[in-house]
């Protein structure tokens, strides 16, 4: 986070009764009863369920609209002996979810067959490729997961050869949906399911918990889905929260006890033997992707499903050699775009649209991600793909770049997405005016504010108050992520305590050990990318410190240590 000038604000502050209240009823430190307020917990109770969530406390599946019609419609099909297709999207949440459902459905109906379509044949979500294919073998219900909300015409389509939609999608419709049997949404305005922020994965999950329980069969069944749930929740960016937080907590739990196959390969091949949600987007998220973005997801569906040792390792060693590649694209297509922007002089532009024909479509996503964070502003990465260019857009915090895309509709041939991140198609000769469109657009519409990189931190802290004890609650409020972050703390004045250095290949990140001397305590420090602050650390330089608190392991040792953020020179 070294590259850009980050204001620092202190995070809204909690009400100061419920601080209170859990300091005491806890028996906690102030700093810890204002992180559990901070995340909505008000009392004894709240924080039990918020430390321990619980598997019964998850929702009735039937309380989603059209819940009962896409069950009876799958009982329906095993009944008649009909052949259903698993289709899913083929980023992580697509594929986790056509394991999960494929493998569950395998286990009552003979007749099942999954679907990933082709990145760059077919592109996203439901095609019509994909309905020919069911159509051809003799599929009569397509079952749609992580995607299927928009695809009102595919599902006419299927309609006019005798196939059947059940759609499960966790994104925003459209004023209208679908003509299928079942709509699985939680964002339908008329869907009153009481949470809204659930993964593709996690509708997907609803549908199998409802068809369990009018199996008559016992719920702990279904907890060997919880590692894919959790891989989902992770990658997806959702928030986690609510259910989300409770399938997360109990997935990671599954992963660091009793993982699938694949699982356990992928870890090994990281040399993780322990996974927090940190390792689940950065160790097995990037590999899942990377059979989708660099060949085909059904590679990662393949594995994620696979019993027999000798196919998880052959599947894993080509998954592993497709996420390397990925790797390198992702790093040379940056520079390319990062130079491209200089040439153009777009520096001071509100938005970034970079296009270059020769890109890998599968790692667009990553770039636009990059140049966010070098620019930080709402940015566009196409590259061309079937005659078409395709596009791939993320935003900064506040502002909604799906919204920005509705107001482009009209240069954009269809587009589909988040407030932070979405996909696109365009005609070539549109380039110029949507890039033109897309800045005013941008500009007339963004606040300087949301134009300002931001880190909130929770709270001020010597170095003195890291103890045993608060690590270890701390720890407990994983896992971390959107809607509950990992705390960042703010310690000032600090200084050498001796043994600051120059680290990794290249000698751009900095090893500190840091003293307060206000408490006498040290601790030890990793900045990725601060190496520009050795001489002046290292010289007695008392500097300002944005950090996590996390835990290393070195030859067998664990101890704590901070994750530095963001590094500032004291206030003399």
């Amino acid at each position: 986070m070294g590259k850009l000038n980050y204001k620092w604000v202190k995070s809204e502050q909690p009400n100061k009764a419920i601080v209170a209240e859990l300091e005491n009823s806890l028996g906690v430190e102030n700093s810890l009863a204002k992180l559990l307020a901070q995340r909505h917990v008000s009392s004894f109770e709240e924080a039990r369920n918020f430390f321990r969530p619980k598997l019964d406390s998850l929702h009735d599946p039937f309380l989603m609209q059209d819940m009962d019609k896409a069950v009876e419609r799958i009982f329906a099909a095993n009944q008649n002996h009909e052949h259903i297709l698993v289709y899913g999207d083929y980023d992580v949440d697509g594929t986790t979810s056509v394991a999960m459902m494929s493998d569950y459905l395998r286990g009552f109906h003979t007749h099942i067959e999954s679907y990933i379509p082709d990145r760059y044949k077919e592109g996203y979500g439901i095609s019509f490729a994909g309905i020919d294919y069911a159509h051809e073998n003799g599929c009569t219900l397509i079952i749609a997961l992580d995607c299927g909300i928009k695809s009102i015409d595919k599902v006419n389509y299927a309609k006019e050869h005798g196939i059947d939609f059940i759609i499960c999608d966790h994104h925003r419709p459209s004023k209208t949906w679908p003509n299928a049997v079942a709509v699985l949404d939680p964002k339908r305005p008329d869907c009153a399911y009481p949470f809204k922020e659930l993964s593709g994965c996690g509708v997907g999950f609803k549908l199998i918990q409802a068809l369990h329980e009018r199996r008559n069969r016992a719920f702990d069944e279904l907890e060997v889905y919880l590692d894919l749930l959790c891989v989902s929740i992770g990658s997806d960016l959702v928030p986690i929260n609510g259910e989300n937080r409770v399938l997360c907590f109990h997935g990671l739990e599954r992963l660091n006890t009793n993982p699938r196959p694949a699982f356990k390969a992928m870890m090994a091949a990281a040399n993780k033997r322990h996974m927090n949600i940190t390792d689940v987007v950065f160790t097995i998220g990037p590999r899942i992707n990377a059979a989708g973005r660099i060949d085909h997801g059904q590679l990662a569906v393949n594995l994620l499903t696979a019993t027999e040792e000798v196919e998880i390792e052959d599947l894993n060693a080509t998954i592993n050699e497709l996420n390397a590649t990925r790797k390198s694209f992702d790093q040379s297509i940056t520079i390319e775009a990062l130079n491209q922007i200089t040439t153009l002089k777009e520096e001071d532009r509100k938005s970034t649209v970079v296009f270059q024909e020769n890109w890998h479509k599968g790692v667009i996503g990553i770039v636009a991600s990059r140049l966010t964070e070098n620019y930080y502003r709402p940015t566009v990465v196409f590259t061309q793909s079937n005659g078409v260019l395709a596009g791939s857009a993320r935003s900064v915090k506040g502002f909604d770049v799906y919204n920005a895309l509705s107001a482009c509709a009209d240069k954009l041939e269809q587009f589909g997405g988040h407030m932070y991140a979405a996909g696109m198609t365009m005609a070539p000769e549109n380039y110029d005016a949507f890039k033109t469109k897309f800045e005013e657009v941008v500009s007339a519409t963004i606040t300087e504010e949301q134009l300002t990189p931001v880190i909130a931190f929770d709270e001020e802290l010597l170095l003195s108050e890291i103890t045993d004890k608060f690590y270890r609650i701390m720890k407990q409020m994983a896992p971390f992520g959107p809607d509950n972050m990992a705390p960042v703390f703010l310690s000032k004045n600090l200084v050498n305590a001796g043994r600051t250095k120059l680290v990794g290949a290249d000698k751009i990140h900095l090893k500190l050990h840091l003293l307060d001397p206000e408490t006498n305590s040290t601790i030890d420090g990793i900045a990725f990318g601060f190496g520009n602050w050795e001489e002046d650390i290292c010289s007695g330089c008392p500097v300002d410190i944005l950090y996590h608190i996390e835990e290393n392991e070195w030859q067998g040792n664990v101890s704590k240590q901070l994750h530095v953020l963001d590094i500032k020179a004291s206030e003399v």
